[in-house]
């Protein structure tokens, strides 16, 4: 390929509340949709794959509403799921990780939809061949951050890789440094929330975001005290469907304020409602405590504090937390994310020769 212009990408990236989607010409964006999706919505699908006609059904439509030739697409990067633990990279989307994808080791996410759906559109099309890149399940993990207490229950790693990774690069190459050359604690503020101690380019350790581990966050419950949690499933009020989804999809501010959307909560604070400012300023000082953590992985020497994702855009949250880690390192922020982006660049490296993709096995 002698030019990445005429190189078409779409990339997905299915969150628990949304779909975001983008088709680059090399590079450069051509069309980036955000679809939010209700829990009235989502409520009438069973589990996470079930959504999968739904949501490929709203990306095709969108498109077809454009003046994008989809024969055109030469790759389709879907944001990797929660597959078996695997090194960073981008991999062809395969039959192992399908069959993996829909029935996953380690539970359900909605990351686990752009893969499928990645495939299913990428087999429709004429030249296309689907990827994932830097999935959640990406581990870099010392060994010694594997221990959590007793050996039947191990730390694992699940996080926001895709966009952590991509954060932490693009945060080195603005200074003119390299990010295999830096520490840097990168936070993720999104429906889940992870803080990651990035050593020279490895992730040694993070929280897993996902189901029970560091801060609560809009919908996932964070850390929660043990024994209660224990005698609360053995009470005989609640399935164990119920305590999983108070975990994951329930927890965090829908528990406590009815509601998954920072936004709205720092709507409500601002409005001087005392019990969204208490919460929200609860939420904000986990992801302190959690950054104080990273820091001591870290020996306390971190070339800067990156602050990233969708409620990264809020003022008052993202004030709370450097409130309190200011002087741990120098703190940036990145609202947002920029995984579509992200997905298109290593699904372009791929196509372009520059990196061949690994073989999910």
């Amino acid at each position: 390929m002698s030019s990445n212009d005429q190189i078409f990408i779409l990339t997905i990236n299915p969150g628990s509340t949304s779909t975001k989607f983008g088709v680059f010409l090399g590079l450069d964006p051509v069309f980036i949709k955000t679809i939010r999706h209700s829990n009235e919505e989502l409520e009438i699908f069973e589990k996470i794959t079930d959504q999968f006609n739904f949501r490929k059904e709203l990306i095709l439509k969108q498109i077809s509403e454009t003046d994008i030739e989809i024969e055109q697409i030469r790759a389709v990067v879907g944001r990797g799921g929660l597959l078996k633990p695997i090194e960073s990279g981008v991999y062809e989307v395969n039959e192992a990780m399908i069959r993996d994808l829909r029935n996953s080791p380690l539970g359900e996410h909605a990351s686990n939809l752009g893969g499928l759906i990645a495939w299913d559109i990428a087999q429709s099309l004429p030249q296309a061949r689907a990827f994932i890149a830097n999935p959640v399940v990406v581990d870099e993990l010392e060994p010694i951050a594997r221990l959590s207490g007793h050996p039947l229950l191990p730390r694992i790693s699940i996080f926001h890789a895709l966009n952590q990774k991509a954060v932490a690069r693009q945060h080195a190459k603005s200074i003119m440094r390299k990010y295999e050359e830096m520490n840097l604690i990168v936070v993720h503020l999104g429906g889940g929330i992870t803080v990651g101690a990035h050593y020279k380019g490895r992730v040694i350790d993070v929280n897993q975001g996902l189901d029970g581990d560091g801060p609560f966050s809009p919908e996932r419950s964070g850390s929660l005290p043990v024994s209660s949690l224990v005698k609360l499933c053995f009470s005989g009020k609640y399935t164990e469907k119920e305590i999983l989804k108070m975990i994951k999809g329930e927890g965090g501010l829908v528990a406590y304020l009815s509601t998954n959307s920072a936004y709205e909560v720092e709507q409500r604070v601002a409005a001087g409602d005392q019990e969204a400012e208490l919460v929200y300023q609860a939420m904000a000082y986990q992801v302190a405590k959690e950054i104080g953590a990273m820091a001591a992985v870290l020996h306390f020497q971190v070339d800067g504090i990156l602050i990233t994702g969708g409620i990264a855009h809020g003022k008052y949250f993202v004030n709370q937390i450097i409130e309190r880690v200011h002087k741990i390192a120098p703190i940036h922020v990145y609202p947002g994310e920029d995984e579509l982006k992200a997905l298109s660049l290593n699904g372009l490296r791929v196509l372009t020769g520059e990196a061949i993709p690994k073989i999910y096995e």
